[in-house]
């Protein structure tokens, strides 16, 4: 028997995209019932609007309160659904049976939530559907479950919720903590959205990968120090999902990534 689903969709300013989200979400088969709820934080344009012309269940809270963690769990608290979904008004679904692909994972009782990726632990591309545990999750810290486009057990949310002190890599601390406990995060391509931040501004770029390295520090308490040689030997012999190591060395964006990454470990050092 299939699960009740909720999606649950972290929105601001987002008039521009959340339209083309929730028809997609709309027109997932076998899931007219999927109840949807948007949790707007301070919106100044059409974004409330048009989730009610959608019918999705609209919760607003303060912008000066917003965390990530914290806007999810303002959702998650509405919901009530075996599975939810945590989506970005901006993650389109690439077909009609995306969600279906995603909530089956569920029909493993261990696996915690699930997700899609292009790329494995290691950098190379991802052509099956992967168990992450818990040694993988401690190796490779930075890669994994993610809520930009996830799905996780409702009946585990309830036990550990999102934690709202982080700055970033709330989805990754979740993970971990179920992973530590014998769970597993599925992590497949087949449960790709079209998501994509590779051509958002340098200091947006710089901002996301400077949050995200942040809160990892706060949960790998034996981090590895990373100093500015690494950074250089980084940035110098990674090629990453770029075609070619030319590529990647020339891409600006990528180096405004590393520098944001490099800033967020070493400010979590300090603090």
């Amino acid at each position: 028997m299939r699960p009740k689903v909720s999606v649950v969709i972290r929105a601001k300013d987002e008039a521009a995209a959340i339209g083309r989200t929730l028809r997609l979400l709309g027109e997932q088969e076998g899931f007219a019932d999927a109840e949807v709820i948007v949790v707007d934080s301070g919106s100044s344009d059409r974004t409330r609007e048009i989730a009610q012309e959608h019918g999705a269940r609209l919760i607003e809270i303060a912008p000066e309160s917003f965390s990530f963690g914290g806007a999810l769990n303002a959702g998650s608290r509405e919901a009530g659904s075996d599975v939810l979904v945590a989506l970005s008004a901006h993650a389109y679904p690439p077909d009609s049976t995306w969600l279906a692909r995603l909530v089956a994972g569920f029909d493993n009782p261990w696996v915690a939530c699930a997700c899609g990726q292009s790329h494995g632990p290691n950098g190379d591309p991802l052509i099956a559907p992967f168990l992450q545990d818990h040694d993988v999750a401690r190796r490779y810290p930075g890669w994994g479950y993610s809520n930009a486009a996830g799905a996780f057990r409702a009946e585990l949310w309830r036990q550990h919720q999102w934690r709202e002190d982080m700055p970033g890599a709330e989805d990754k601390e979740w993970a971990l903590h179920w992973l530590e406990r014998g769970y597993v995060a599925l992590i497949a391509p087949a449960l790709c959205v079209d998501h994509d931040h590779s051509h958002d501004p340098l200091r947006d770029q710089y901002q996301r990968a400077r949050r995200e390295w942040e809160g990892i520090a706060m949960i790998v308490n034996d981090l590895p120090a990373y100093s500015s040689g690494d950074l250089l030997a980084e940035w110098w012999s990674e090629r990453g999902s770029y075609r070619s190591r030319a590529r990647a060395l020339l891409s600006h964006r990528r180096a405004a990534r590393l520098l944001g990454a490099y800033s967020g470990r070493r400010r979590a050092r300090r603090g």
